[in-house]
């Protein structure tokens, strides 16, 4: 059975950032320990209750991922035992499918992300302008219509609580250089042409996903935090995919239909969810888990 873990405590540990999802401590020789613990955020809001398992599923999906793709761009992982960086006396079950440790990097500002179909704010811009992040698209496209090819669109970091912004690439290179910029729009790229052909083999449908990217003490790029996961991508079920709606996804859409059946502000504090609801939800992590991954939670 998944573990169910809403805040980490790791007494001894330099807890040096608390996020939405993540709790990332301060290792010796610049590394860090990842922990993925089952909070939810919608509408950038942390909710008070947790989704069991979610942790665990999250991080490995990411772990298969990261694996699966090391040949395209580096990342953070480090293959070092949890048992050798944990506190004494922690309990080693409730860690070993949510925590990882990784390289200490220095991150790149920007959301990285890749869209090979129009959706979301994606599609909300195209109405507005006929362009995504500056970059220019067809006429006559539909919600949810394939692109003619995958884009790059990245996004402004946002802090806990606020909403991210879609940027040019023209910004980005503003903020770190045309080289740094070049490198990340690549490896962005690449990552989601080949997962999305990896995905589509399996039936599922990667219409956008968002990376994370640091750099190291040589200005080696790596990709980091999490990869390819329902809290990061939108994965649509190719059987049920049509154009012109916004198809079912694998993430917590169910949260957020039935928050917005509420009379509540998207701000702190979040309202309490239903137990079926986070049943729902979890049930879609753990399919994407199973079809993506091959991991089945109950073996």
């Amino acid at each position: 059975m998944p573990t169910t873990l809403l805040q980490s405590n790791l007494p001894g540990l330099d807890l040096i950032h608390r996020g939405k999802v993540r709790d990332v401590y301060a290792l010796p020789g610049q590394r860090l320990l990842i922990v993925a613990t089952d909070r939810l955020s919608a509408f950038d809001v942390v909710l008070p209750d947790p989704i069991p398992g979610k942790g665990e599923m999250l991080t490995q999906m990411s772990n298969v991922w990261f694996g699966k793709t090391a040949h395209l761009v580096p990342n953070h992982l480090l293959d070092v035992p949890l048992a050798e960086v944990l506190p004494p006396g922690t309990d080693l079950a409730l860690y070993a499918k949510r925590a990882v440790v990784t390289r200490r990097l220095k991150p790149v500002p920007v959301e990285a992300i890749a869209r090979g179909y129009l959706i979301g704010s994606g599609w909300k811009d195209y109405q507005r302008s006929g362009a995504v992040c500056g970059i220019e698209l067809p006429q006559g496209l539909r919600q949810a219509e394939q692109l003619p090819q995958p884009i790059f669109t990245p996004s402004t970091k946002a802090a806990v609580g606020d909403h991210d912004e879609n940027v040019s690439f023209d910004t980005v290179v503003a903020a770190v250089g045309a080289e740094l910029a070049e490198q990340v729009r690549d490896a962005t790229l690449s990552i989601y042409r080949w997962a999305a052909a990896y995905a589509a083999e399996r039936g599922i449908i990667i219409a956008d996903t968002k990376f994370e990217f640091g750099t190291d003490e040589d200005g080696k790029l790596y990709v980091m935090d999490e990869m390819l996961t329902p809290d990061s991508s939108r994965f649509w079920p190719a059987e049920e995919y049509r154009v012109g709606i916004s198809p079912p996804s694998y993430d917590k859409q169910f949260v957020r239909d039935y928050l917005e059946t509420l009379d509540w502000n998207k701000t702190a504090p979040g309202p309490r969810v239903p137990a079926e609801v986070i049943g729902a939800t979890a049930a879609k992590y753990a399919e994407a888990l199973q079809r993506l991954a091959g991991i089945r939670l109950d073996g």
